[in-house]
This record gives C-alpha cells, structure tokens and sequence, in this order.
C-alpha cells in the first residue's frame, strides 16, 4: 500500500509540476512573486540581519501535505502553497530558502530552539498558540472537513460515533473531535499521509482535517470523497514566529500585504488549489484577531 500511495502522490507531482514549470532551464519562482529590484539591508541585531548575515532562511513546512507542502518525488524539491509564500518571504529579504519538515507536532518546539525561523505549515490561528508564539495575519482561511471512501455510510459529524477517525497528533483536530464527536475512536499520528495510507487499506474509517489537505489526498486516491454538510470549524492559517518577536511578524505582515496585493497570492492560489477543486478565490481579509476570535 505504501508504494502504491508513492505512485498515486507521484501522478499528482508530476501534474503539479508541469502546470508549475514552464522551461525546464528556468528557476521556478514562488507564487509569481517578482524578486525585489533592490534588497532592503537590515541591523545586524534583528532578526532580519541576522538571516541575511546567514543567507538563508530557515522556514518548517510540510513535506507530505499536496497541495500545500510537499516532496516532489522527481526532482526532491519542496513545493506547494506555503512553500512559494516562504520564497516570496526570502525574495524580500535576499537570501535562499532551506526548507525544514516541520510536523503538527513540532512546529512550535522547532520555533522556541531556534531549529527555524518561520514555520508555514497549514497552522491553524488560535489563542492557545498564540500564547507560545508569535502568528502572522492570516495567510489562507480553511474548513474543517471529513474525508471517507465514496462507499462509506459516513454522511457527517454526527455519524462518526463508534468509527474510527484518524488526524495529526498536534492539530487543532484533537480537541475538535473530542468535542463534537465524543463517541469516535481517535486515531493520533505524526503525518498525514499515515492518515491515508490507514483510511486507504481499511484501518481508520475517516480522516479529518482541513479541506485542502484532504482535498490533496483525493487528487492521490479519486475512491476517496468528503462529506456533505456544515464543515466542523474554520481554520485560519498563520505564519509562525517565535514569542516575542514582533519586528519579524511586522516585516512577515509586509510580505505578506505585498503577495496579496501584487497578484503572487492569487497565482499561488490557482496552481497550487483552484485549479484541482474548481473554486475561485479571493486572498483573505480575516485580521489575526478575527481569527483568533473564530477559533475560541
């Protein structure tokens, strides 16, 4: 199962790949953002100086949630969604990306040691967290859904009792199901791809997490589908900052603003989203206390 699990991510790789690319001796760039023509330089006792004094940023992604981060199997490039906002992020700053695997479960400890900079990572906006460490604006709005085989009697929530349900150990999803699905047997795990390899051979009789990432395992495995209905929360995305930087979340915001309004967002959106679920959208207008409130 594992292998054919390989084999499916890599028929959407290769897809992802070709709609990304255009001339194979081309770089590709992050989400259409245009490289900045002249490289703001910053004290050396910011963290910003500090980055560029390094030349790289270190930024925890997902390495195993298409489309928003993930490990192309044909060329081991970290690609997706987060991946590009990352880029536009060094872009501004003149320096290279370096990409780090940063689970559910480790992205804040990866913030607090130092083991990197910026965490995108599809991490839901929340006040627990931003207790512990610092949140961008918002960067992507999600929905809680429930993803189940095209046979599954599954039709919502309220039918999960006495199923078992898979999600990452470290998501917002834990405390979610516990709370509207009591009766569910919970199945914790690092990844999310061990979510579906586990839904696939019959182990977990749903998956639940966020619509795009679920979205990315139908684009793997077309068998798969999600329920109707109301979604089961509303998941604003941040950017990780350690606590009590606020210099850096002030110039993440700035990049940010710049990818909303210079049309990188927008690109981002339809070859890494739009173009596989048929929807439109508009980059997000949600504040970060908004999305904190939406998330009490």
């Amino acid at each position: 199962m594992k292998n054919a699990r390989w084999a499916l991510l890599l028929v959407l790789v290769l897809g992802l790949f070709a709609a990304a690319c255009g001339d194979d001796d081309e770089e590709p760039t992050g989400g259409g953002a245009e490289p900045a023509a002249e490289v703001e330089e910053f004290p050396a006792d910011t963290t910003m100086g500090r980055i560029q004094e390094a030349g790289e940023i270190k930024i925890g992604v997902k390495y195993d949630v298409p489309p928003f981060g993930f490990k192309n199997p044909q060329n081991n490039e970290i690609e997706g969604f987060d991946v590009d906002f990352g880029k536009a992020v060094a872009d501004k700053l003149g320096v290279e990306p370096n990409y780090v695997e940063a689970i559910s479960d480790n992205r804040i400890p990866f913030l607090a040691d130092g083991t990197v900079d910026l965490v995108l990572s599809t991490m839901t906006i929340n006040a627990e967290r931003a207790q512990e460490i610092e949140f961008s604006e918002p960067y992507y709005i999600a929905q809680g859904r429930i993803l189940v085989p095209q046979d599954s009697d599954i039709t919502g929530v309220d039918s999960l009792g006495g199923t078992k349900v898979c999600t990452a150990l470290g998501s917002t999803y834990e405390a979610t199901l516990k709370e509207q699905a009591p009766e569910a047997d919970l199945r914790l795990v690092d990844t999310y791809s061990e979510c579906l390899e586990l839904v696939q051979n019959g182990a977990v009789d749903a998956v639940s997490t966020d619509d795009v990432i679920l979205t990315g395992m139908i684009i793997q495995d077309d068998t798969l589908k999600l329920t109707e209905g109301e979604p089961l929360s509303t998941e604003p995305y941040g950017g990780g900052i350690k606590k009590g930087d606020t210099e850096f979340k002030e110039f993440v915001d700035g990049v940010l603003e710049e990818y909303k309004s210079g049309g990188g967002w927008t690109e981002a959106y339809e070859k890494w989203v739009g173009q596989y679920t048929g929807e439109e959208q508009e980059p997000p207008t949600m504040t970060l206390e908004e999305a904190i409130e939406a998330t009490s």
